[in-house]
């Protein structure tokens, strides 16, 4: 049969019209569904297609001191980036970029990397660009077609290395820490405190992070920057204010020894933190927008460790300042009166069993009392008390003094000072037959198995200059924590004050006397295993009604008595303020015990140390 005749050619465009139809329905059906009840879904994602988001960056908080003045702000500044859709795309930009703006490697893998972790984001070049960088790439934007340029808040600390330590600096959070969920409510492109109050109260200066959109091409170039469509603005940060006075801590920079490491704190008697200096430092600002690979590596391999905050990271023996504290077991234990002379005389040292400690002093000190011995920072005098009050109890006390704990300031990384809660710390290290009660005597100078941070010694001197209660150091808000007790009376912190005060009137820092008012305190010279001896010098004044607690630590090669000058310093530009105008008399505070000594002399006094045949650690002595 003909497979042309009529009749078949119309049953096959009848079958082909039923298909036609039927295809027409679905595509009908199909566009009905995309336009009319899926129309949102694809609208959005055309406009995802077509918008880019741009995060922006909220301003972080203020910090201000305890007058108002500035520590650290936010300040307009310029971020660049490009937009690409690949890998290779974004190379060929970069090149590009680098004959307008110079790029080392490293910058153009940073700049893809992150490029990698957000696609659709412009990936940012330069997070801190200059006026000048920003007018050369608006010149020659048409050979950049993925150029965006966005201003973006910069954050600035005006005093930069003197308040670093306390302030720390900013970085870009990265995926680690968001993995690790280190930075709560953080998204990638946030930046967030890396250290010290920076790190300690990010969450109320971060803010919260916003958007808005820019429109590109099919091929992901740069159609339109504003109005492309709605965003959300950022949430600034919270300000914070500090005790701080930045006056002071400005006045301990300019007076500090060129060369010299160490510390310096002051603070109130209730805690509130005025003060604290540590150097070498670092300049902060260097890590606004990023700091470079080079820089970073600089500042971990300089022998100076400018990064660490000796103030409250690194642990030290205390010295002859702790002597105080042996002075408070004794008291408080009944063991001795202010007027109480030892069995022993000081005659340049005092024999142990089979071993001779030395004074610092080589012809001796002869007979003291209590206040006399911290006045002269006399050891046998101590040597001999640390045996009255046994290891057991002095080990007991010092914990309950607050010996084995971190201060709980208000700043990140504080390390926890070393302190034996019990002999058994000696039968872990040394061996149950390993160590005798020889090291009472060390103990009793502040030597030995005793390391102290320099906030944890200013706070029990400020509890000396309290109400016996050891304060917590803070710089915003004080934690909750527990203040130990030295549990002492009223008559009996009188005692140690007075002894305080000889130090300085007639004692080891008698260069140290202030016109205007009655200052208080402690010389030492720390016997250091690494090195040269560190200085000492934890002080108070008014003596009679104390406003202000000033402890400094020399590293290396300074004797206490070549501290105090420094400390002495920082007590009056503090209680005077630069025009040095008390509106009053100096007062005085008087000393019982022993009748006024002549000052000792002003020139440097070595230290020894005297070899333990038990196999201790070198049997050191203390220093003025």
């Amino acid at each position: 049969m003909n497979e042309f005749h009529p009749r078949r050619l119309a049953q096959r465009a009848g079958r082909a019209g039923w298909l036609l139809g039927i295809a027409f329905l679905l595509l009908l059906g199909a566009f009905f569904r995309t336009q009319v009840l899926q129309h949102d879904k694809y609208r959005l994602r055309a406009e995802s297609n077509r918008l880019r988001a741009i995060p922006l960056p909220p301003a972080r908080g203020t910090v201000f001191d305890r007058h108002g003045r500035v520590l650290a702000e936010t300040v307009p500044g310029y971020s660049v980036a490009l937009l690409a859709t690949s890998t290779s795309g974004l190379r060929e930009e970069l090149s590009r970029f680098a004959t307008l703006v110079p790029l080392d490697s490293a910058a153009v893998e940073a700049t893809v990397d992150r490029y990698l972790r957000a696609r659709y984001q412009p990936a940012v070049v330069i997070p801190n660009a200059t006026p000048a960088e920003v007018a050369r790439l608006e010149e020659h934007r048409a050979i950049l077609p993925g150029l965006v340029i966005q201003t973006e808040p910069r954050r600035v600390y005006p005093t930069g290395r003197v308040t670093a330590h306390i302030l720390g600096y900013i970085g870009e959070v990265d995926q680690a820490d968001l993995d690790a969920r280190r930075y709560p409510g953080a998204q990638l492109g946030s930046m967030v405190g890396r250290s010290g109050l920076e790190l300690e109260y990010d969450p109320s200066l971060r803010g919260a992070m916003g958007v808005r959109y820019i429109e590109v091409d099919a091929r992901g170039r740069l159609v339109r920057e504003r109005g492309a469509a709605d965003g959300l603005p950022s949430a600034p940060g919270g300000d914070l204010h500090t005790t701080l006075d930045l006056d002071l801590q400005l006045f301990i920079d300019s007076i500090w020894p060129a060369g010299r490491a160490g510390a310096m704190v002051a603070m109130t008697p209730d805690g509130q933190v005025r003060a604290l200096y540590s150097t070498p430092a670092y300049d902060p600002n260097a890590f606004v927008g990023g700091i470079s690979r080079a820089e970073w590596s600089r500042l971990n391999t300089d022998s100076g460790l400018p990064l660490l905050n000796r103030a409250i990271q690194v642990k030290y023996p205390p010295g002859s300042p702790f002597k105080l504290a042996l002075a408070a077991m004794a008291l408080k234990r009944g063991l001795v009166r202010f007027d109480q002379h030892m069995p022993v005389s000081c005659r340049g040292g005092m024999q142990f069993g089979n071993r001779f400690f030395r004074c610092w002093k080589a012809d001796g000190h002869g007979s003291l009392d209590l206040i006399g011995a911290v006045a002269q920072s006399c050891d046998v005098y101590f040597y001999q008390l640390g045996q009255r009050v046994e290891l057991d109890n002095i080990l007991q006390d010092g914990v309950t003094m607050g010996f084995r704990e971190r201060s709980h300031i208000d700043l990140v990384n504080e390390v926890a000072p070393i302190w034996p809660a019990t002999t058994e710390y000696f039968d872990r290290r040394y061996g149950p037959r390993g160590w005798s009660q020889a090291v009472v005597l060390n103990l009793s100078i502040g030597q030995g198995e005793n390391t102290q941070t320099l906030i944890n010694m200013v706070r029990f001197y400020a509890a000396l200059a309290g109400d016996g209660r050891s304060p917590i150091p803070y710089i915003v808000r004080p934690d909750s924590g527990n203040r130990p007790d030295l549990g002492l009376t009223t008559a009996q912190l009188d005692v140690l004050r007075a002894s305080l005060v000889a130090v300085v009137e007639r004692g080891t820092a008698a260069r140290s006397r202030m016109a205007e008012y009655t200052l208080a305190g402690k010389t030492g010279t720390a016997q250091n295993s690494g090195g040269a001896d560190h200085g000492w010098f934890i002080g108070f004044a008014p003596a009679e009604k104390p406003e202000i607690v000033v402890g400094a630590i020399f590293e290396f090669g300074e004797h206490g008595s070549d501290v105090a000058p420094y400390v002495m310093q920082a007590v009056r530009r503090y209680l005077l303020g630069a025009d040095g105008d008390t509106g009053g008399r100096r007062q005085r505070l008087d000393l019982p015990g022993d009748a006024p000594a002549a000052p000792l002399p002003a020139d440097s006094i070595p230290v020894d140390s005297i070899p333990d045949p038990d196999g201790l650690a070198p049997m050191v002595v203390g220093g003025r």
